[in-house]
């Protein structure tokens, strides 16, 4: 009788396993898929955290670098001002003051024109043109567009300022023609060579005088006028900032 009960509990007990056991082993594996699912969403922010910081820090990098070029460029304007004003005091001359403010480029003012785009200039006169430098060279001018200031890239043909070409100082004005930079009405009697330097002249008050510009590349031959075809020193991309040249003397 003993060896009977035994029988039937064991029985009772392969029975419970068999109807319980499959459905203990599903909820088991499926408490583990839960962990792993949090598991790997927990993972995958981390990692986004991760690349955003690393992201951060490179951007953070990049503007520290820039604004270091910056800082560089505005005390090349000021030293150039300070010893021209040395010069100028030996010489009973007037101070000579010229004066750059920073700004920022925003957007373009056509998504097709990627010589034209507004910047956030304050106190901005829009009856006034400025001139516009980049790493201490020129970049092109400033213009009222709609009440808003368009900075004007110096390949584009809506560009133009006075400038000199060479030792002998050349005079002609610098603007746009098929992408490039060219200086025109160069009078037929002058001689402008390959090479020469350009800088402004600031005859024209856009900049003040003896910004670098480029170096001419190519001379050609009109009926009335010699061009000087000019290498800029700035490239034609939109750069991130830019001086404005608010006082020119």
């Amino acid at each position: 009788m003993t060896n009977l009960k035994l029988l039937l509990v064991a029985v009772l007990l392969v029975a419970v396993s068999l109807t319980f056991g499959s459905y203990i082993h599903g909820k088991f594996i499926g408490f583990a898929g839960g962990i792993l699912e949090v598991y790997y969403g927990v993972s995958d922010r981390v990692k986004s955290a991760v690349n955003e910081h690393f992201n951060q820090a490179e951007t953070i990098k990049a503007l520290r670098e820039e604004n270091a070029e910056l800082k560089k460029s505005a005390m090349l304007l000021s030293t150039f001002a300070g010893e021209l004003n040395k010069i100028l005091i030996d010489k009973n001359s007037s101070i000579y003051e010229p004066k750059v403010q920073l700004v920022k480029a925003l957007s373009y003012a056509n998504l097709n024109d990627y010589n034209k785009f507004f910047v956030n200039f304050e106190n901005f006169n829009p009856n006034k043109i400025y001139g516009l430098i980049s790493e201490g060279k020129t970049a092109g001018i400033l213009v009222n567009k709609d009440g808003r200031p368009l900075a004007i890239l110096q390949r584009d043909e809506k560009s133009n300022f006075s400038v000199f070409i060479g030792d002998t100082q050349i005079p002609g004005v610098a603007g746009g023609e098929n992408n490039e930079l060219v200086v025109r009405y160069i009078p037929q009697w002058l001689d402008p060579k390959v090479g020469d330097e350009v800088l402004t002249s600031g005859k024209d008050g856009i900049f003040f005088a003896g910004v670098p510009v480029g170096k001419v590349k190519e001379i050609q031959n009109g009926k009335l006028y010699k061009s000087a075809v000019v290498e800029p020193y700035v490239s034609s991309e939109m750069p991130a900032f830019l001086y404005v040249v608010t006082k020119e003397n």
